[in-house]
């Protein structure tokens, strides 16, 4: 992503090939209802250790996300995605909860979580959720499970026995940044913790891998399915709803961000999400797509021919643009910068737009960077101008957009970055023309 009834008939004509599964999802069911995904107890625990670490003597405070009001602020959507500091530091899912770390010299000397008392008659509205006890410590593997009416007297015992400043994120969280200042002397600082934070997001660890990988396995195995289910005349929304159902059906758990899927001249509108155009035997159509899966979202792109054949012209594009792309993630190694990547590819496209742009390089029509760090967001956090390090996860995604002629083609990859070099975490969506006409030529099309 660049950070009716008539038409009924038409859909359940479309081969089901997104009823495709990646199978078992690599971490089970949680046994208990209501708590989300399992959480990795040992990763967690590890980047408090880091985070602690690196910042010394102190109390770190970390608010979770609030719940937002389904009725009124939400629209075809969840009422609540868990704040990604809290999520990164703790794996959880609850709402309306506190993390508060006792750092010292040596690391943590303590981390708290902080929960709201169950209301099991409320629940009966929204769910089970998880209370403070033993049970949340054994979840969490945070051994101290408060209830939220003893955060007070807690901060003031960990601020009066630390040594050291007041760390938080809270510049992100508005509900929770009054509460935050009254633990503190008017004279005293409070220090955002999020640039390291950040710093250590940037790094992928193994379980963060396990989550990313299945968003993008997810992500393009519906690639595969929209490129077998497109038809002319189809609109843009019933091959948003193949995507999307193909998300559903493999255990996303959400859309990463709005699906882009723009044919014909809307193939030339960078974040272009209405999709509700009817496409003609003669489009390209750019899908821009990715599931969440754990609270990490996939980001890849593709653009196919809505009949299933590029044209000639058509295909001397797309080869321009995979070319350069190509052209950089062969050049992806710890210590290259996204300003060096995006120069290799822009040169990549002056040295080989011979007469496909009027004898002018065809990056006149490049209007975007090709490089953004990808996690839980799909523009993730990090720092773009500093060196990839090895497990750095980002984008390589170059792009030209002819509006005269109603053509755009974008080619976006998920990349890891590793010892030696990269590998695509995409790569199972086909990519160059032989391969999508290839998958294309299976179902008939209409003429």
């Amino acid at each position: 992503m660049i950070i009716r009834l008539a038409g009924l008939a038409l859909v359940l004509a479309v081969n089901p090939v997104s009823a495709q599964s990646l199978g078992p999802a690599p971490d089970p069911v949680a046994a208990l209802p209501g708590y989300g995904r399992p959480v990795d107890v040992e990763a967690t625990r590890l980047r408090r250790q880091q985070l602690a670490l690196h910042t010394g003597p102190g109390v770190i405070v970390i608010p979770a996300a609030t719940s937002r009001d389904l009725e009124d602020l939400v629209l075809q959507d969840n009422d609540f995605r868990q704040d990604d500091y809290f999520f990164y530091l703790t794996g959880l899912e609850s709402p309306n909860a506190w993390l508060v770390i006792a750092a010292g010299a040596s690391g943590v000397e303590q981390s708290h979580l902080v929960l709201p008392r169950r209301n099991v008659r409320q629940e009966q509205w929204t769910g089970r959720k998880l209370g403070p006890g033993p049970e949340a410590a054994e979840l969490t593997g945070v051994m101290s499970v408060l209830s939220l009416d003893a955060l007070d007297s807690l901060m003031a015992a960990s601020l009066s026995q630390s040594g050291g400043p007041l760390r938080t994120v809270v510049a992100r969280q508005s509900e929770g940044s009054g509460r935050i200042r009254r633990w503190l002397d008017p004279a005293e600082e409070l220090i955002d913790v999020r640039p390291l934070l950040d710093s250590l997001r940037t790094v992928k660890d193994d379980a963060e891998m396990v989550r990313l990988r299945r968003a993008i396995d997810i992500t393009a195995l519906a690639h595969r399915a929209a490129m077998q289910a497109v038809r002319p005349n189809m609109y843009e929304y019933q091959l948003e709803a193949e995507i999307e159902y193909t998300f559903r059906v493999n255990g996303a758990d959400r859309v990463g961000f709005p699906s882009i899927v723009g044919s014909g001249p809307n193939s030339t509108t960078l974040h272009y999400d209405i999709n509700r155009r009817r496409m003609g035997a003669g489009d390209v159509v750019v899908m821009d797509i990715g599931a969440e899966y754990g609270q990490y979202t996939a980001d890849v792109t593709r653009t196919i021919p809505v009949n299933g054949r590029f044209t000639p012209r058509q295909r001397d594009i797309y080869s321009l643009v995979l070319g350069a792309q190509q052209a950089a993630i062969d050049a992806v190694r710890p210590g290259v910068t996204f300003e060096e990547l995006n120069g290799i590819a822009r040169s990549y496209v002056d040295e080989h737009s011979g007469e496909l742009c009027g004898g002018q390089s065809c990056n006149r029509y490049s209007l975007h960077g090709i490089s953004h760090h990808l996690g839980m967001r799909v523009h993730d956090v990090g720092d773009r101008r500093l060196p990839l390090q090895a497990g750095a996860v980002f984008t390589i995604e170059p792009g030209l957009y002819i509006n005269d002629e109603n053509l755009g083609i974008r080619i976006e990859d998920d990349i890891l970055v590793t010892a030696t070099g990269a590998e695509i975490l995409s790569a199972n969506a086909p990519r160059t023309v032989e391969a999508i006409e290839e998958l294309m030529r299976g179902a008939s099309r209409i003429p």
